[in-house]
C-alpha cells in the first residue's frame, strides 16, 4: 500500500536517475577504495568509505521514497551500467591524485544529476525535493574533503 499521492512519469523518471547515479557512485568509492596506492593513502581510503556508506544510505532512501509514492525502483546492475552518467574509472592501480580526480568527478556528476532534476522533483513532490537536498550538501562536502586532500600547491 502506498500513500494518497502517487507520483507521475516524469517524478519517476527523475528520482530514477538519481537512484542509478548514486548506486553507480558506491560502487565508483569502493573501486577507488580498494585501489588507491600512495601518499595521502589511509586518508583518501577512509574518505571513500564515507562516499560509499552516503551513496549507499542515498540509494536506499530515493527507492524507498519511490516505492511510497506509488513507483518501481530500478537498481538492477544492468541498468545501473547502462544508464548512470558517470565517468567511467580504471580497473587498475590509481595514485592518490589519480584517485582524487575520479571521486571528485563521480561526486561532481552524482551531484549534477540531482541539481538537474531537483526543480522538477521538488514542484511535484517537495518530500523528496527535501531528501535531494540533504544528498547534495553530504557530496559536495564529500567532493571538497577529498579534492582538499592532495596538496595542489
Amino acid at each position: 500500500m502506498t500513500t494518497s499521492f502517487t507520483g507521475s512519469s516524469v517524478l519517476s523518471e527523475s528520482l530514477q536517475k538519481v537512484l542509478t547515479d548514486v548506486t553507480a557512485l558506491s560502487l565508483v568509492a569502493k573501486q577507488l577504495h580498494w585501489n588507491v596506492v600512495g601518499v595521502g593513502f589511509r586518508g583518501l581510503h577512509l574518505y571513500l568509505d564515507e562516499v560509499v556508506a552516503i551513496a549507499r544510505t542515498a540509494s536506499d532512501d530515493v527507492a524507498e521514497r519511490m516505492r511510497a509514492v506509488g513507483l518501481i525502483p530500478d537498481g538492477r546492475p544492468q541498468s545501473v551500467g547502462e544508464l548512470n552518467s558517470l565517468p567511467a574509472v580504471k580497473e587498475t592501480i590509481v595514485s592518490t591524485a589519480e584517485a582524487v580526480e575520479a571521486a571528485v568527478a563521480a561526486l561532481n556528476a552524482t551531484v549534477g544529476t540531482m541539481r538537474q532534476v531537483h526543480e522538477k522533483i521538488d514542484a511535484e513532490d517537495p518530500a523528496s525535493g527535501d531528501i535531494l537536498l540533504d544528498y547534495i550538501r553530504q557530496l559536495e562536502q564529500q567532493a571538497w574533503f577529498i579534492g582538499s586532500s592532495v596538496d595542489k600547491a
